[in-house]
């Protein structure tokens, strides 16, 4: 077995622990510039935020995923955000932790439910 087949056994605690860390290294000075840098670049335009902040934050938590076993690979990063997913539906600290992390580069959606929607015809808006 490689170790890009091997993926960690990663308990709710240690992911938050890992994302913990994710989010000390995005805010590290010179990587909280660079981010800067890429949002100020391309606005509020989620293709570009994909092209440009997204890879910069993966990099980030590449950095600290690899500390844990996870390949420093795509693959590794890739299998951690799986595990994510999983854990995230058992445990509310994991999914905000990782909610702030994803916040970095998904532009802000306001969402509109029926009853706002409703409210505004109501209205007659």
């Amino acid at each position: 077995m490689s170790k890009a087949d091997f993926s960690p056994t990663i308990t709710a605690h240690l992911a938050a622990e890992i994302l913990n860390k994710t989010l000390a290294n995005i805010q590290l000075p010179e990587n909280a510039r660079k981010i800067e840098e890429a949002r100020e670049n391309v606005g509020n335009e989620m293709l570009k935020m994909m092209q440009f902040v997204f890879p910069v934050i993966m990099q980030l938590q590449l950095d600290v995923v690899k500390e844990y076993g996870f390949s420093d690979t795509r693959e590794g990063i890739i299998k951690f955000s799986q595990i994510l997913r999983n854990l995230e539906r058992e445990d509310s600290e994991v999914a905000r932790l990782h909610g702030l992390i994803k916040a970095y580069y998904l532009p802000p959606i306001s969402l509109h439910t029926g009853t706002d929607v409703m409210e505004e015809k109501n209205s007659g808006s």
